[in-house]
């Protein structure tokens, strides 16, 4: 009969904690803030499933976060660009290709394409190549140059390189001119140089992801600035995955306090510079001191609407002076002010990596915050020892709820093994309960 009570203990501790996760879920806060403004937004979704790599898409959604058409015809998609007549310019990653040069076919492609969605085939344009793996040999970010030429990031190659509309690739600089380079970098997730922007001038800003940080690369001179520059060998730690392989001791890794594993960061002004600082789950604007180079965080927020950022991939400074940030593991995209108050959100069904708002696009020059203020401390949080790795590789395969976070999911796994041994021991005792009760009156009676 103890067993019995102990089951009986069990399951309802387990119903008790369920329904609290239940609840909780019930009371999060929405994340659907709409407007009355005739606004768009393009949106490129990387996927779900393992690395993302499923159910990519690009969307539009108009101010109520209501989706206005879908392409989902990839693997993934990233970078979007809205383009004249409504075409819209993606980076994008897909399997089932041929054409494999050195692979072995079906093989996968990554590269970019422009997508009319008014068309029958909607894939108007494609320039693509085969890759060794889908993960971590992707293009992430296109430009579209006054030249009519197109200006890409590859991080199969660790490269960034110019082609023409004919396929002809006009230009290229290579990472290793600068970086310790491995042998072969397809190999490798070596600097997975994620975007790259057009400064004017032949002056490409380029985000260099596992070395922490960004640099300005000039065509005829190669990096001619670095933000988050590697002064010290203490730094080296920071970038894990990064090796001394010219034997000189140091490695180029910059302070991953300062920034970490980031993407798409934004171009203010000279001095200024917007930065989704995905390893330390923030948006930053960094701005650099005129008296030693250095850079800061002058404003920044790790937060929007009662929820904290997870792994955000993209923030543009917009017209109207807010910031719009793509806030990837919890799939939103969020606008928010300066004071970091939301004026406008919406959620989707899978990871999102990068986010427009039309027509004006994420542009080169922008309003600059606290332009008069000092460093801001702004903690991130370090996460919880195994929940939170784990909860990050349920996210990549299922469509979690944006809320729920690593208590959820401890109270739920506890509430569950606490299921599951309250209905063992209760089925436990009736199998056996019978003959012990027949075992114990028979010594009662002898």
């Amino acid at each position: 009969m103890e067993r019995d009570r102990l089951g009986v203990v069990l399951v309802a501790v387990a119903v008790v904690g369920l329904a609290l996760v239940a609840a909780s879920g019930a009371m999060a806060p929405s994340q659907e803030v709409t407007t009355e403004n005739e606004t768009a937004t393009l949106v490129g979704i990387q996927g779900g499933g393992l690395g993302y790599h499923e159910h990519g898409s690009v969307q539009r959604v108009d101010q109520r976060g209501q989706q206005v058409w879908e392409i989902a015809d990839a693997d993934s998609y990233f970078d979007v660009t809205g383009l004249e007549n409504d075409t819209v310019m993606a980076g994008f990653m897909d399997s089932g290709y041929t054409d494999c040069g050195p692979y072995a076919s079906p093989c996968t492609h990554t590269g970019f394409r422009i997508l009319d969605p008014d068309a029958e085939d909607p894939v108007t344009f494609e320039y693509s190549y085969p890759v060794r793996t889908r993960g971590n040999s992707e293009t992430h970010d296109v430009e579209r140059l006054p030249s009519g030429e197109f200006l890409v990031s590859d991080m199969e190659h660790e490269r960034i390189y110019t082609v023409d509309r004919n396929g002809t690739e006009t230009w290229e600089w290579r990472a290793s001119s600068f970086y310790d380079a491995p042998e072969d970098p397809t190999r490798t997730d070596w600097l997975h140089i994620n975007d790259v922007d057009n400064l004017g001038d032949d002056r490409y800003l380029v985000s260099v992801r596992n070395a922490n940080q960004i640099v300005v690369v000039e065509r005829g001179e190669g990096v001619v600035d670095v933000i988050n520059e590697d002064r010290t060998d203490a730094d080296d730690d920071d970038c894990p995955g990064l090796e001394d392989t010219d034997g000189d001791g140091d490695i180029r890794c910059g302070d991953s306090g300062l920034f970490d594993k980031q993407h798409n960061p934004q171009w203010l002004a000279e001095n200024a510079i917007l930065v989704a600082d995905s390893g330390n789950d923030r948006i930053v604007e960094l701005h650099r001191n005129g008296s030693d180079g250095e850079w800061f965080v002058a404003w920044g927020v790790n937060e929007a609407n009662g929820l904290a950022f997870k792994w955000p991939r993209d923030a543009d400074r917009l017209a109207n002076g807010n910031t719009l940030v793509t806030d990837s593991r919890n799939k939103r995209v969020v606008e928010i002010d300066e004071n970091g108050s939301v004026v406008w959100s919406t959620t989707f069904e899978y990871i999102p990596y990068e986010a427009e708002r039309l027509p004006e696009g994420e542009t080169v020059g922008g309003q600059v915050y606290n332009p008069e203020q000092g460093d801001v401390d702004l903690e991130s949080e370090s996460g919880v020892p195994v929940l939170t790795p784990l909860l990050t590789l349920l996210r990549s395969g299922y469509p979690l709820p944006f809320w729920v976070s690593e208590w959820h999911l401890l109270v739920a796994l506890l509430s569950l093994g606490a299921f599951g041994g309250g209905v063992g021991l209760l089925v436990f005792d009736r199998l056996t309960g019978g003959s012990d009760e027949e075992h114990s009156s028979r010594e009662d009676s002898g």
